[in-house]
Formats: C-alpha cells, structure tokens, sequence
C-alpha cells in the first residue's frame, strides 16, 4: 500500500485528477464523493507515482513507509474501505464532469463570501472567456472558515489557501473585502451593476441551547471562541474566563474537538502556530486542566469524524478518557466506537492535562450569580433518569451547529437556515452556494461541487437569456473609501508572513480592523506608485 490519506481532506478532488490510474476514491460522480470523512487509495491499483501527493493542497497523502505511529491507523481504515467498497467498475480514468463551454462573451459576476464556497464559484466562472468576478466580503480578510475556523494546530489543512491563491491570480478577478451588504452596499447596486450575483456567505452565528443561565458571563459559543483564538476583528477584544480548572464544551462535533485541544494544548506548541497573539497570552495565563465534552447521543452517533478522533487520541502530554457504558462500545462496534474503546481502558497518567468524552447526557441548566459556576446535566437515552447531577465549572462553550442569518433582500427559510433554491437559482441572476444555499455541512472540498451546480445553473441562465445587463458603464467604484481590494489583501498577506518568519511562525495576524486597513492601505499606495514587495516568497507560497 504506497500511500495513504491520513486526516480529514479536503475533498477538492485534485489528488484524483492527478492520480493515473484511477486509485482514489470517491471520485467525483461516484457515490459519498463530499460527503466521506476522507478519500481512500485503493493498496491494488495504486502504483507508488506519487502523482497524488504533489497535487494535494493539504499534504494529506503520505507514503506507508512515511507515516507516524500515530497516523499508522489510517493504513487500516485504508484497507478497510476497500473491503467494504471494492469499486470493481470504477472507469479507467477518474475525471470531473466535463466543463460547459460557452461564447466568448461578456459576463460580469458578484460573489459575496470570499470563503470556500464564493472562492471555488469565482474559480468555476473564471474558468470561461470573457467572465470577470467580483468577489465582496464584510471583512478585510478572505477565505472565511479556512482562515478564521480551521484550528490553529492543524496547519496542514490551512494549506488549502495555495488553492485559493490560484484562483485570486487569475484573469477577470477582483476582491471588494471590508464591504458589507445592506451597510455598504444594497442587494440593488449588485443586481444593478453585475449580470448575476451569488451569496456564498456561510453561516455566521450558532444555534443556541435555550436553556436557563445561558447568557451568564462565562457561557459563549464555540463559534465565537474559534474566532477569537483565530484572531478574527470582530472578536480580538473578546474576554473568556480561563482561570478555572474545568470546562465544558457542549456537543461533540469537530469543532468541540478543535476547541478542547486547543484549552488543553502546551502554549509554547501553540506559539508556533498562528494563533492570535491575544488568545495566546490568554491560555498561558489560564489554569484550565480539564475539559469535559457532552453529547446528547451515544458514542456510534457522535459528530466528530473519525481522522479528529485519531488525531485526539495521538496526542502528545495530554490524557483523552471516555465515560459511558461499555456495551455503548462493545454493541454495534464501528472503527468509531473501536477507538473510543480503546481510550476507555486507558490509565490516566496523574497530573495530566485532560479531556473527558460524556455521552448521553444532556445540560439542562448552566448554574451561577454573576458568572457560571456550573452545569446542571441528566442522562439522555439509554441513560436517561440517570446521571443527572452538576458540573463545576467556569466556561461552558456550545458546540452544537453553525446558522445562518437571513441575507438583505433575499428570501430566507428560519427553520432550516438556509435561502430557498432550485439548484442554486433564488431568481434569475441571484444564486446561491455553500452553506447559506444548503446548511452548515460538508467539508472544505464539497463547497466544490456545490458551487460547479450553481455556476451551472447560472450559465444555464445566461444561455437561455435570463440574465439582465448591468445598466451604466461597469460596476461602481470601490464602494466605500475603506474597502480593500487584491492589492490590500496581499499587503495584508505580506504584513503577517513577514512577522511570521521574524517569529519562526507561518504568519502572526493582524486582529484589530484598524491594523488591517492601515496594512491593506500601505500595498493599495505601493500598487498606485509602482512599488514591489521585497519580501521573497516562503516556501509554503511557491509549493
């Protein structure tokens, strides 16, 4: 078996394109293609090229021989989807469905989002001749969730920015960031000055428990946590108590994950990554020694994917433990339940930092005056009627789902979050992708395909002449006089990575809005007069 996909990819298909004889599966147009934790290399086909692990924009794809003690369960998961789907009549090369061409004609296009889904919308337009893309968004910072979202410690998967960076070089490309829809500029000016315009603008905001004590001091989402350690503007100034010894993360997906490493991680590793400054001093001087994560179902029905889980379990100094009932791990057993099996019969090593996985229990109140002290819980499941009872702590963070708000001038769907859609038409020439058209789920790569449907239905649009022109000359101005364009964003880009490397870090970000305008302004002055950026370009720019 020459190589294997050891974390959760991003599902952007390269590695299969790139890979001669078809080996790596789900492919595109094939069944779980988007959906599946991760792809797989077929140990029968594969023939040691290593095609596969130049094209990957995350370094996902490893050798055998390459791999870690702690990445060597990922052979075995390998191996085991191949038993499970054989992919006997797979064709002899595994290819996207064939791109639509059009005339050369002129097609001026609005995304708003510059995160994954409006970043993979402007690739599939730019794709044609005679397309120019416009790519909005309320912040000075692209790619979204890849930036302000994926955790600081998985730097790997950060990478999938050298994707994003192709398509910004692209012919017929523009950013309009720091512009906000409905403050900066109205629905109508976009519908006005553009022949079409899609929303990829994501879900901002989290679902909440609605349960008593919800609002204390002290009890936040999980989503504006992530922001914070991120260095997101919105959230630099942001204030978590650290200075208990537990807390509490409800729900068990990804992201709780993410956020119980992250409380529980050695500071000095985490200075090493570009975590924001703020957060950084913040968990140096906290004194969280324990983080217990809930979830309302049994371990086979938990969120999380099977790579974080492996990659929980492999970590380095801290103790991972599972309480819950041992024919929860036993009955049914999946690759999932083994894992969490195992953990289970571990020792805890005395004077560990820890992360504790609960399953069925469920909070029915977060308890305290003027702050949180605790959490009141009881058994859900086969459990309910037991194991109600509290939880001292001082932070309790939910992690049970991303939502969306409604967008200015576009229906909206409060029960499912989402802007209702045929293929990703609201209308002819207003559109829709990424999690705002279909909710929040998927990975990376399956904004992908959610955005070749849209463009698709776009372009079908255009063919059957459904599209408006633009009326006047072309779309207006900047916007506002703070709005950042290509030039800004790469200025900003520039800015961090410079201090990065002074830090020995991939970048050290800039987290007060200020600070980016002023860098974005530094590289628009540098583009008027002529100027070059002396810095050279790392080596995770050029790979």
């Amino acid at each position: 078996m020459p190589y294997v996909v050891t974390r959760s990819c991003c599902a952007d298909a390269s590695c299969v394109l790139a890979c001669p004889v078809n080996c790596i599966h789900p492919a595109p147009g094939e069944p779980g293609f988007g959906q599946t934790e991760m792809l797989y290399v077929d140990p029968r086909t594969c023939v040691d090229c290593g095609a596969c692990t130049s094209a990957c924009p995350v370094d996902a794809l490893k050798p055998h021989t390459g791999l870690t003690e702690a990445e060597l369960p990922f052979l075995a998961l390998n191996r085991a989807y191949y038993e499970a789907h054989p992919h006997e009549d797979r064709t002899p090369m595994a290819v996207l469905p064939p791109q639509r061409r059009i005339p050369a004609v002129e097609l001026r296009v609005a995304v708003v989002g510059a995160g994954p889904a409006g970043l993979f919308a402007a690739d599939e337009l730019l794709r044609h001749p005679g397309v120019t893309v416009t790519v909005h968004d309320r912040l000075p910072t692209p790619y979204g969730l890849a930036r302000a979202g994926v955790a600081p410690d998985h730097q790997d998967t950060k990478r999938v920015a050298r994707l994003f960076r192709d398509v910004e070089s692209q012919p017929g490309f523009s950013y309009r960031l720091n512009t906000e829809i409905g403050r900066d500029l109205r629905h109508e000016d976009l519908v006005r000055d553009f022949h079409a315009v899609v929303y990829a603008v994501g879900a901002a905001t989290d679902r909440r428990l609605g349960i008593a004590g919800e609002d204390l001091p002290g009890s936040a989402s999980a989503t504006d946590f992530v922001a914070w350690y991120n260095g997101h503007p919105d959230h630099g100034t942001d204030r978590y108590p650290l200075d208990g010894e537990r807390a509490v993360v409800i729900g068990n997906g990804n992201v709780a994950l993410d956020v119980a490493r992250i409380l529980t991680a050695d500071p000095d590793a985490l200075a090493r990554t570009d975590i924001s400054d703020r957060a950084l001093a913040a968990l140096r001087a906290g004194r969280v020694r324990e983080v217990v994560v809930l979830g309302r179902r049994g371990p086979a029905e938990a969120a999380f994917t099977l790579p974080e889980l492996l990659a929980l379990a492999a970590l380095d100094g801290v103790d991972v433990l599972v309480e819950g009932r041992a024919e929860d791990l036993s009955a049914e057993a999946t690759d999932r339940t083994a894992v969490l099996a195992e953990l289970a019969a571990r020792t805890p090593v005395p004077g560990r930092r820890r992360i504790v996985l609960r399953f069925h229990t469920r909070p029915t109140e977060i308890l305290g005056g003027d702050r949180v002290t605790g959490l009141a819980v009881e058994g859900t499941g086969p459990r309910a009627g037991e194991g109600a009872g509290t939880i001292e702590a001082s932070l309790v963070l939910r992690a049970i789902g991303y939502r969306a708000r409604p967008v200015p001038g576009l229906p909206f769907d409060a029960a499912t979050g989402t802007v209702p859609h045929e293929r990703g038409r609201v209308a002819p020439g207003v559109y829709v992708a990424g999690w705002i058209k279909r909710g929040p789920s998927g990975f990376i790569g399956t904004n992908r395909s959610c955005a070749r449907e849209t463009v698709s239905t776009l372009l079908d649009d255009l063919d059957a002449g459904l599209l408006t022109a633009p009326a006047g000359g072309g779309p207006a101005g900047a916007g506002h006089p703070d709005a950042v364009g290509l030039a800004g964003w790469r200025a900003i880009d520039e800015r961090e990575r410079a201090e990065g490397e002074r830090q020995g870090r991939p970048r050290v970000k800039l987290a007060d809005r200020e600070a980016l305008i002023e860098a974005a302004r530094t590289g628009e002055r540098r583009r008027r007069t002529g100027g070059l950026f002396s810095r050279r370009p790392g080596p995770e720019e050029t790979a």
